[in-house]
């Protein structure tokens, strides 16, 4: 293989694959690197998985924006592996793939009244509110009373979105058709529900903290949900992040005296997990059970048994990655089974030669961007040892981007770049200047492919 760069496709344009990306372009490698979106726009769950009202975000897609914006890492934007392009193909085409595409889906809630109308999972309201492409354009935002299932930092974002005021959010990008539904809702009280007690919540101290500066919204705890056993104690004793994340609650709890004025309210519930939605054809409440510390940590159930009113019911207890068509997947993990990010396949976990994965669809949706640059140190650096090794090769003298290109204009595929995502993104912040905000995103897929491409769409070119 002498003679030419060593070609490797990355799927997913997301925190995950851009990093591995950046890690891999910076490596003694002579490689070129082509990342590959199923979606006309990158940056995956930075741009569609987080609230809008997080500042931080920017900052993250900032540097996302400052390794593409390099030119030395191609971007192929709306181009779908397993649909536009087989995971075989860039497998014959590449000396080696990254897989890095996330997780897109909701774990299930296996209670009874699960299958109900009004219970959602939580990735589709966010996909919602951030105008995701592919998802709805509307939300059935007619609960006056919510439950949350999950104690996550995804549990705190659709509370705060749920009883924000719109006028609090139009400083943000948020569409005007999620604008136009919050502006409707009736809501009047959001109930967050955790199984266990405050030293095991999985909030980080930030999103605690800003939930409590939502205007016109106030904190509602209960002193019967403070309790620690030993293992709670040592959580908070070893680690900071859990000592600040139970110092605000207990500042919430010490609150509680303040006479409550405010027309929205977020209670947080912990030491109670979901028995059953009630209701037959739609929710008309929520059975949450007491549970009892037991020393370690862990729960169990006490057998005392409280009715909640609510309308609908939103499980936020986890994302799960979905499979790529060809590529080995871990129905019962939602990962690309792996070893150290070299892809295995089968019982005895055979290493597929080339195939790698990082971010949640190697390790599972845990951890935040810090892990996932250390999670792509780890795969790039037995992708150069594999390479070094000689293991690395493409199955066809028709390489990387050039066979990649030709194939797809063989099929029409409309694909985008990096030169479209700047086109775009200027579109949505002329669109934001005009009604005096930053940016207003872009929402339906077929406008955000023609802004990128330069076309004409619904009789208007770009």
């Amino acid at each position: 293989m002498s003679g030419r760069p060593l070609q490797v496709a990355v799927i997913g344009a997301g925190p995950a694959g851009i990093y591995a990306s950046d890690i891999l372009s910076k490596s003694d490698l002579d490689v070129s690197i082509d990342l590959y979106e199923k979606l006309p726009a990158p940056y995956g769950l930075v741009r569609y998985g987080v609230a809008p009202d997080h500042p931080r975000i920017k900052q993250i897609i900032k540097a996302l924006y400052n390794i593409l914006k390099r030119g030395d890492i191609r971007l192929v934007g709306n181009v779908e592996v397993g649909k536009d392009v087989s995971f075989a193909e860039l497998h014959e085409h590449y000396d080696a793939i990254i897989i890095a595409t996330g997780a897109d889906r909701d774990r299930p809630l296996n209670i009874p009244g699960a299958q109900l109308p009004e219970v959602y999972g939580a990735s589709q309201f966010v996909y919602w509110y951030d105008g995701h492409p592919d998802h709805k354009r509307t939300w059935p935002l007619n609960a006056k009373e919510v439950a949350v299932i999950g104690v996550g930092n995804v549990a705190l974002d659709i509370s705060r979105m749920l009883t924000k005021h719109p006028d609090d959010l139009m400083v943000t990008e948020i569409p005007e058709n999620v604008e136009q539904g919050l502006r409707r809702s009736p809501i009047t009280d959001v109930h967050v529900f955790g199984r266990r007690g405050p030293a095991q919540v999985k909030f980080t101290p930030m999103e605690l903290r800003e939930l409590g500066e939502v205007p016109d919204v106030d904190i509602i705890v209960y002193e019967e949900d403070y309790q620690y056993d030993e293992a709670s104690e040592e959580a908070v004793n070893s680690s900071k992040m859990k000592r600040q994340v139970v110092n605000i609650l207990t500042d919430y709890l010490l609150d509680q005296a303040e006479e409550k004025t405010a027309s929205r309210r977020i209670h947080l519930h912990m030491l109670q997990q979901p028995a059953k939605i009630l209701g037959e054809k739609h929710v008309e409440g929520i059975r949450m059970e007491r549970t009892a510390l037991q020393g370690d940590g862990s729960v169990k159930g006490t057998g005392e048994f409280i009715d909640y009113p609510v309308q609908a019911v939103y499980r936020a207890v986890g994302y799960f990655s979905s499979p790529i068509p060809g590529a080995p997947f871990d129905e019962k993990r939602g990962i690309v089974p792996n070893s150290g990010g070299r892809v295995t396949d089968g019982p005895d976990g055979e290493v597929l030669t080339g195939m790698y994965a990082t971010g949640w669809i190697k390790r599972g949706p845990v951890g935040l961007i810090g892990s996932t640059k250390s999670d792509a140190q780890e795969t790039v650096n037995n992708l150069v040892a594999d390479f070094n090794a000689g293991l690395l090769h493409a199955t066809t003298n028709q390489l990387g981007w050039h066979a990649m290109e030709n194939l797809l204009n063989g099929r029409g595929v409309r694909f985008t770049t990096w030169k479209g995502w700047e086109l775009l993104e200027a579109y949505e912040k002329e669109l934001g200047a005009k009604a005096g905000r930053e940016r207003i995103k872009v929402v339906e897929r077929e406008t955000m492919t023609a802004i990128s491409r330069g076309e004409k769409h619904d009789g208007k070119l770009y």
